[in-house]
């Protein structure tokens, strides 16, 4: 009996570029031995049940999309007592965690990966009852850098995620946090906070650290104090465009567990999809969870 491929994708992601692939990625698949059956998402929530419900009698599951989507992938086998490789397709703006783990854009070159490529356990975020693949947020910048124009993104760069973020900064609100990393305890006011396990957010390289490893077992961390007056603004921004600069108002550090106490609800999004409001949010690295394909 031949290999079984599940083949889940989002019709509408990105600028639905998947209907002029379609027959060329199954077809990519069969030639290389896998009996496919194709799933096209309807509604946000579907690539879970359908890995959930589907995912028995496969060798792989296959998605395409954007991080969204493979988010939804993820988070159904996560839920699964077998979990089989996932192959990713991207299809969406963004894709950073694609990026992260060197998957082309292109989706024919994306599908060859899926059938010759390699398996590599990366880290998974728990977050409460949910997955995260790369990225938790809270504050100011949370929506930022998926509301910014790519072309603007082309010419700036990093700085337009922050040029964004402090054209919104005289309607930001802080919050009052208790925040632990791995016994650490960091109390205050803070404007923004970001656990991450990829080398972009945004579609923005290297504002997540240095040396990142996607199967280390930690988060990245980067978390902002409100600033007193203009000038500790400044130094704010400067830091996070230079990382030689350093501000007293910016935590980055590496950790495994944190947890988030709010003393009220705090919005968070999740792989840039709204990831519910929380008074306490437990984050754990979930090491080296789910096999995904990446190029040799």
């Amino acid at each position: 009996m031949g290999r079984r491929l599940l083949f889940i994708y989002n019709p509408r992601a990105g600028k639905a570029q998947i209907r002029s692939n379609l027959l060329d990625i199954i077809d990519i698949f069969v030639k290389a031995g896998y009996e496919v059956t194709a799933y096209p998402t309807q509604a946000s929530g579907d690539a879970v049940k359908a890995v959930r419900q589907r995912h028995a009698g496969y060798d792989i599951v296959v998605c395409s999309g954007g991080d969204g989507t493979l988010d939804e992938v993820v988070t159904g086998m996560m839920q699964c007592e077998q979990r089989l490789p996932i192959g990713y397709v991207p299809a969406g703006s963004t894709n950073d965690f694609a990026n992260s783990l060197k998957i082309p854009r292109n989706m024919i070159k994306a599908a060859d990966v899926v059938v010759k490529g390699r398996n590599f356990a990366c880290d998974i975020g728990a977050f409460n009852d949910d997955s995260f693949i790369y990225v938790a947020a809270f504050g100011i910048f949370t929506n930022v850098s998926y509301e910014t124009r790519q072309d603007v993104k082309n010419v700036l760069g990093h700085a337009a995620y922050l040029l964004e973020g402090v054209r919104a900064l005289p309607s930001v609100r802080a919050y009052a946090l208790k925040i632990v990393c791995d016994g650490q305890i960091i109390e205050g006011e803070f404007l923004y906070g970001m656990i991450t396990n990829s080398h972009s957010v945004g579609g923005f390289r290297g504002i997540t650290g240095q040396n990142v490893l996607l199967d280390d077992g930690l988060f990245e961390v980067t978390l902002i104090r409100k600033p007193s007056n203009p000038l500790e603004l400044n130094n704010i921004i400067l830091a996070m465009v230079d990382k030689r600069v350093k501000s007293e108002h910016i935590y980055s550090l590496s950790a495994s567990r944190i947890v988030v106490e709010a003393g009220e609800p705090l919005a968070w999004t999740l792989d840039g999809e709204f990831g519910g409001e929380h008074l306490r949010a437990v984050i754990a690295n979930e090491k080296r969870a789910v096999e995904i394909r990446v190029p040799r």
